[in-house]
């Protein structure tokens, strides 16, 4: 018999015999673990079972040979799946390296197509780039083509997959392009298609924004299925494509604008020495945005250039009347012996920038003046802009956790990974509102919009998420250990009144987990919220912060899960417990004690004891619950915890 894999008959038999007799586990199993240390392919995992029948060994034998072939063959399988995604990863890895230190664009694209190729194990991987002024797409990039003509194709949008995939922005893929009536074909892409000899195509786009800029592609010369494996590891490297793709081209920017800057300063340095200082507090400005500096480092930039103490003001502390003059005119305004420079966007008023006592400025300290409050202006506008993004991408990916249950828990957890989030850990969801009546629409609006923006700030310091919704804002934290979800809602509430200088009331829902994987636990979650707040302010407690377990059995009401055995855990549990651990008849007793009006005399007839039983069971009551269990409020919980788990305890035979 043939030995597809180049084992021995003895060398099978002695491994067996290196074994107990009887056919033991190890026995069966060493000529498959000797397989997968070899990396032998799937046919050889048939040969100790083909020989086990040629040898006439027991039923037995051979079926534990079948069981262990398929175990060796499920081991096979995920060793090499494992394999293919180190792969996978690694030359994302390697791709984005490659961009990390990009020098040539072209070699970067080639890399990541060369990549896609080889892990899909395509005959052809290829990119086409968008041309907007043409209004078609055209082939950029190609690995293993050999036709002249299809390397040089140009698809209008909706031509052919590729068009229709950087039309409508998602991946398309198809068996059998030919037989594929879903998009437009046209003689000159047939044709290319035809003398590449492409059959199975994959389309992903690549995206900027929600702008398609191209299009990436894998395809065989022979009818192929992609798995979705396949279709998010070649949108993944369409992502590192398109950044790429932008870094290239914020770097030819910035060498324009650096080189404009150049030139700029050349002229500067043949004037006067005026001039001169005037280029030097360019140069600052310039190397302030470029590496992120904030108001207050304009600010003292400024201060040391015209040796003297500039100051930002917000729009509201700055000299009203001279902040308006200075806004009209475009220009700096003596005030006193400072000088005031508005800075603005717009129609919008976002504060001044205030030089200290020196009356005497001459036209180009003024020039100065004037250059950074517009400097200024673009840095606030710019961290506006972020903040607000950031803001908006967080509450979409709250809303879609509220309103859109379907969603992929991969793609969510993706999402809240890229906001610093992360959606398998312990959150609460929280739901604030003010408490305060404004007298019209528009400071209502306002005030809501504070609310929110403070909220979306505590939301992004916390690692949560928040969102405005029905009038208020809706909040999702996670919980740290040791905290409560009551603890959490009042310092919510604290922090967010101290934020917008009003009272925010803050409801709270249990703790929630898993969030990606059952997101429909969001709404129910924010609904409990709801009705705690609701409930805080039916009780005048505006202003402040709770969850529903302080509510004692109202929590019941308020819970969305109704957690019924968690009201009975928090009331009652430690006689529950107690009775469990020693035997006794602490629950019993409370029964009956509550059954005869509190009554020791009645409850003792009741059981059948002697008083002092019944004392010395309601001392140990006592201290399993506290002093004040008899007082109104904690008998009444504690007879209705009683009550519930009577019952849910499972009836007796």
């Amino acid at each position: 018999m043939s030995n597809p894999v180049g084992m021995s008959r003895d060398h099978l038999q002695s491994a067996e015999r290196s074994a107990p007799a009887g056919a033991s586990p190890s026995s069966v199993e060493a000529p498959f673990l000797e397989l997968l240390a070899r990396g032998a392919s799937v046919d050889a995992y048939e040969q100790p079972v083909l020989l086990a029948r040629a040898e006439g060994r027991a039923a037995e034998r051979i079926v534990a040979l079948e069981q262990a072939k398929l175990l060796a063959l499920r081991v096979r399988s995920e060793l090499e799946g494992r394999r293919r995604r180190e792969a996978e990863l690694s030359a994302l890895f390697e791709t984005a390296h490659d961009l990390a230190g990009l020098r040539d664009l072209d070699a970067v694209l080639q890399a990541i197509v060369q990549r896609a190729r080889s892990l899909l194990g395509t005959d052809v991987a290829y990119l086409s780039l968008n041309d907007p002024a043409r209004g078609d797409t055209y082939m950029r990039v190609t690995e293993g083509s050999v036709a002249a003509r299809f390397q040089q194709l140009r698809l209008g949008m909706g031509e052919g997959l590729g068009g229709l995939v950087a039309q409508t922005a998602r991946p398309y893929v198809t068996d059998d392009y030919f037989k594929d009536g879903r998009f437009q074909h046209t003689l000159a892409i047939d044709a290319g298609v035809r003398d590449e000899g492409l059959v199975a195509i994959l389309g992903v786009p690549l995206m900027l924004g929600h702008h398609v800029i191209g299009v990436l592609f894998a395809a065989d010369r022979r009818a192929r299925v992609f798995e979705r494996e396949q279709i998010a590891l070649l949108g993944s490297f369409a992502a590192l494509a398109a950044a790429a793709l932008d870094t290239a081209n914020l770097l030819t920017e910035t060498r324009s604008a650096l080189a404009d800057l150049e030139r700029a300063n050349e002229i500067i340095r043949d004037r006067s020495a005026v001039i001169e200082r005037a280029s030097d507090v360019h140069d600052r400005l310039a190397e302030l945005v470029l590496r992120g500096g904030g108001v207050h480092d304009v600010a003292a930039a400024v201060s040391e250039v015209l040796d003297g103490t500039v100051e930002f003001a917000d729009a509201g502390a700055a000299p009203a009347g001279a902040v308006e003059v200075s806004r009209a005119e475009g220009h700096a305004v003596r005030h006193g012996d400072d000088w005031i420079a508005a800075v603005a966007a717009g129609g919008e008023l976002l504060g001044a920038l205030v030089l200290r006592g020196h009356p005497g400025l001459d036209p180009v300290d003024q020039r100065t003046l004037e250059r950074a409050a517009m400097v200024t202006s673009l840095l606030l506008l710019a961290r506006r802009s972020a903040a607000e993004a950031e803001q908006r991408v967080r509450g979409e990916l709250l809303d879609d956790l509220l309103d859109a249950r379907d969603r992929d828990p991969r793609l969510l957890r993706e999402r809240a990974s890229r906001l610093d989030a992360d959606l398998d850990a312990t959150h609460v969801v929280l739901a604030a509102r003010l408490d305060s009546a404004p007298a019209d629409a528009d400071q209502e609006a306002a005030a809501r919009r504070r609310l929110w923006s403070a909220a979306s700030h505590l939301a992004a310091t916390r690692h949560g998420l928040a969102a405005a919704r029905d009038g208020g804002t809706v909040l999702l934290l996670p919980l740290e250990a040791g905290d409560t979800a009551t603890a959490l809602a009042r310092r919510t509430a604290r922090h967010l009144g101290t934020a917008v200088h009003e009272a925010v009331t803050v409801g709270a829902s249990a703790p929630v987990e898993d969030l990606a994987a059952h997101p429909d636990a969001v709404a129910a979650a924010y609904d409990e919220g709801l009705r705690c707040l609701d409930a805080l302010r039916k009780l005048g407690r505006s202003g402040d912060g709770a969850a529903a377990e302080d509510f004692g059995f109202l929590g019941l009401l308020l819970a969305g899960d109704r957690d019924i055995a968690g009201f009975v855990g928090r009331t009652i549990g430690q006689v529950v417990a107690y009775d469990e651990r020693r035997g006794t008849d602490l629950l019993r007793t409370l029964d009956a004690y509550f059954a005869c009006g509190m009554s020791p005399a009645r409850t003792k007839d009741e059981l059948h004891v002697h008083v002092n039983t019944v004392a010395q069971r309601l001392e140990r009551v006592g201290r399993l619950l506290g002093d004040d269990w008899q007082s109104p409020a904690r008998a009444l919980e504690i007879q209705l915890a009683l009550r519930l788990h009577r019952l849910s305890a499972p009836a007796q035979s």
